[in-house]
């Protein structure tokens, strides 16, 4: 949905980093930009969005995210799957893509924002406690759940779609702003083939197989 190398949720920060190192260098001199020229060249390593290699077999589930596998654990979903799951949790440190991928094909019907606190990512209460957005991905085969929740620097959800739309494997949907975890909810009957400290990138490392 997203294909421009740096999303445009950064022109604003990028732009005005940029503004300032020329206005040090021009005013106080070169030295006194290294700072602010590190700080605009940061911003621009953040929100890279690169392309992605997408697997197509319609029976894998693909991370939804860049990062590190927080936790693999068995739970009932009473949010949209109604049923007993399995959750990957992937944290996303600041120097990890944050452009968020769809884990399968399927249209949005489901779809929940939640205000909350901000504290750190890594916590296992944050999926509960955090500023989080939900949808839910429904096709002929599964019913996924896909959470984006803030951390303490991430103060900002972006999501690029809407109830109804259609999304296809890898497909860009959404991003964090400034360090985050992504949770994904699956049904029991996927095989889950990551672990906990596993490194994943989104749209391309495959996090589960359907085996019904």
């Amino acid at each position: 949905m997203v294909r421009a190398p740096i999303v445009k949720e950064g022109y604003v920060y990028i732009g005005a980093l940029a503004l300032v190192t020329i206005i040090v260098v021009l005013a106080v001199g070169p030295y006194w930009g290294i700072v602010p020229g590190f700080l605009f060249c940061f911003l621009l390593f953040f929100f890279r969005n690169p392309s992605r290699i997408v697997p197509t077999d319609h029976r894998l589930v693909l991370s939804p995210a860049d990062g590190k596998v927080m936790s693999v654990v068995e739970m009932f979903d009473d949010e949209f799957l109604n049923e007993d799951a399995i959750k990957v949790t992937i944290f996303l440190s600041v120097f990890n893509v944050h452009v968020n991928r769809s884990p399968v094909a399927g249209e949005i019907t489901y779809q929940q924002y939640t205000c909350g606190r901000f504290r750190p990512a890594y916590k296992d209460t944050v999926g509960f406690e955090n500023e989080r957005h939900s949808i839910g991905l429904e096709n002929s085969q599964v019913r996924i759940l896909v959470t984006q929740i803030a951390g303490i620097l991430a103060r900002r959800i972006v999501s690029w779609v809407t109830l109804g739309n259609v999304l296809k494997p890898g497909e860009r949907y959404g991003m964090i702003k400034f360090g985050s975890c992504t949770e994904v909810v699956v049904p029991k009957s996927v095989e889950i083939i990551v672990k906990k400290g596993d490194k994943v990138k989104g749209g391309e490392t495959v996090i589960g197989r359907l085996t019904a």
